[in-house]
């Protein structure tokens, strides 16, 4: 089955940097886009960033652009987001996500906090 698992999340003083990584099974990586979503409290999910299967188009929410990257390794079956001069307001769960078939498939989501 699709199994989505991510990694990398933390305390990270404002200013700081985090990789997050998702490691996708149980279906062809290569042959779908992948996105990162991010749920902070009280607030609906949001979309991060979005990759498509060759990494030929990307496209970022206007709140990340030039702080985040999104990139992929269709070898190992992974996904990134590097993130960059973090701020408060990127305090969320950060969630992996990939469509297929009519259905979605979510990460169980790994807590990224941004504090001094």
């Amino acid at each position: 089955q699709v199994l989505l698992v991510e990694s990398g999340g933390g305390l990270v003083q404002p200013g700081g940097s985090l990789t997050l990584t998702c490691a996708a099974s149980g279906f062809t990586f290569s042959a779908y886009g992948m996105s990162w979503y991010r749920q902070a409290p009280g607030k609906e999910r949001e979309l991060v960033a979005d990759i498509t299967p060759f990494a030929e188009r990307i496209n970022y929410a206007d709140s990340v652009k030039g702080r985040f990257a999104i990139s992929r390794d269709n070898a190992k079956n992974t996904t990134y987001l590097q993130m960059s001069a973090l701020k408060p307001d990127d305090t969320a769960v950060y969630y992996c996500y990939v469509a297929r078939f009519g259905h979605e498939y979510w990460g169980q989501g790994t807590q990224v906090t941004v504090s001094s």
